[in-house]
């Protein structure tokens, strides 16, 4: 989720087409990747020698025979920003968040599961980013900054690279699911944004700047019982709770050196962020026994649990670390048995497994009708 990545909307433009031959490259860069290995046995992981291809990418005509794991895919979204759509608990309907006019910036949605019915739920005011249904369907949850002012916040200042607006204006705000009914949840100065809440209804974890650091918390539907989950240095976002709410798992960069330390203070002060290098985490519900479970040295990001607990699926450029190609992979929760599960040639993110576990919706720039679209697509999913 995102500045999810951020808040998600950041990565959704990142997939624009960026067709590149570098496959020769990339498959001789994974093959003779000592750090890979050597990072991950640091870590107490191994990782398995992926059996398929290690190439950027492949073109359409190829993609069949290649995303195994994936079937029956539907294209739900023709044209704009599309991005972060995620399941209510009964499979029937996916809330988003969508850019398209009039609106400037991301607006919140909610739409049958087929892609019909869309509707807005949001004010259409400010930026909005992150949104979730509650368990029983009937509310939501989403961060927007329209408190603050009608228009979209200001655009981060890339003079300082490829960076993230961390806005203080974004709040949470629950809502009825046709969108009436607001009530603010956070009123704190700081980002307070990329909520999702537990499968009983009874937390809420989000990623807040409240104590000066970007870190996870949790509280309880009605705003109240706020808690820090983590407390290291460097971003810790986009979190999900586990299919029995035990877990958490998060995207999460640890600036080590002092000049990456530096880095991330100056950017800090500035309310932007650097997301080049993300890696997945793990943790009980609490913040504690935290480990980390990717040592990609990417941009990996948007991860979630399979329904059995124990795996999880994630976006990452590992394969393209200097482009804008991503692709969905899953990885055991011990940091065993990376498998890639896309091969589309520029970008595929925001994986999420349907309640049932059977079908899988992400947002991909294949298949784009203009350059930058960004649309949902949900497959069915073979184990």
């Amino acid at each position: 989720m995102t500045p999810r990545m951020p808040s998600s909307s950041i990565l959704r433009g990142a997939g624009a087409a960026h067709k590149r031959a570098r496959s020769s490259r990339a498959a001789a860069a994974t093959a003779s990747a000592p750090w890979v290995v050597a990072a991950l046995v640091l870590l107490g992981t191994s990782l398995l020698v992926m059996a398929s291809p290690a190439r950027p990418g492949a073109p359409p005509d190829e993609l069949a025979k290649l995303e195994t794991h994936l079937t029956n895919i539907r294209q739900l979204t023709f044209g704009g920003e599309n991005a972060e759509a995620y399941w209510s608990l009964d499979g029937k309907r996916l809330i988003l968040q969508i850019t398209k006019p009039p609106h400037e910036c991301d607006q919140i949605y909610t739409m049958s599961a087929d892609g019909s019915d869309l509707k807005m739920v949001s004010t259409g005011k400010g930026r909005c980013t992150c949104a979730y249904f509650f368990p029983d369907g009937k509310r939501i949850v989403y961060a927007s900054t329209h408190l603050a002012a009608d228009a979209c916040p200001p655009k981060p200042d890339y003079s300082r690279g490829y960076v993230w607006g961390l806005y203080d204006s974004y709040e949470l705000f629950s809502a009825n699911a046709d969108g009436t009914g607001i009530v603010r949840l956070t009123n704190h100065p700081g980002y307070d944004a990329e909520a999702t809440i537990r499968e009983d209804g009874r937390k809420i974890l989000f990623t807040s700047l409240r104590n000066g650091d970007v870190d996870l918390y949790s509280m309880n539907p009605d705003g109240s019982a706020v808690k820090r989950i983590t407390r290291q240095a460097g971003y810790d976002g986009g979190g999900f709770y586990s299919p029995d709410g035990g877990r958490i798992v998060y995207r999460a960069s640890r600036p080590r050196t002092d000049t990456e330390l530096a880095d991330w203070d100056a950017l800090l002060k500035e309310r932007l962020v650097r997301p080049t290098t993300l890696e997945i985490q793990v943790a009980k519900a609490d913040g504690s026994k935290a480990r980390q479970i990717t040592a990609l040295r990417a941009a990996s990001f948007a991860p979630s649990w399979f329904r059995d607990g124990k795996t999880i699926i994630f976006a990452s450029n590992y394969l393209d670390p200097k482009g804008r190609n991503f692709d969905l992979f899953m990885i055991k929760d011990d940091g065993t048995g990376l498998e890639r599960v896309t091969y589309n040639e520029t970008f595929d993110g925001f994986p999420l497994f349907s309640p049932d576990g059977r079908r899988l919706v992400f947002a991909s720039n294949r298949n784009n009708a203009a350059p930058g679209d960004t649309n949902i697509f949900v497959a069915d999913w073979v184990p």
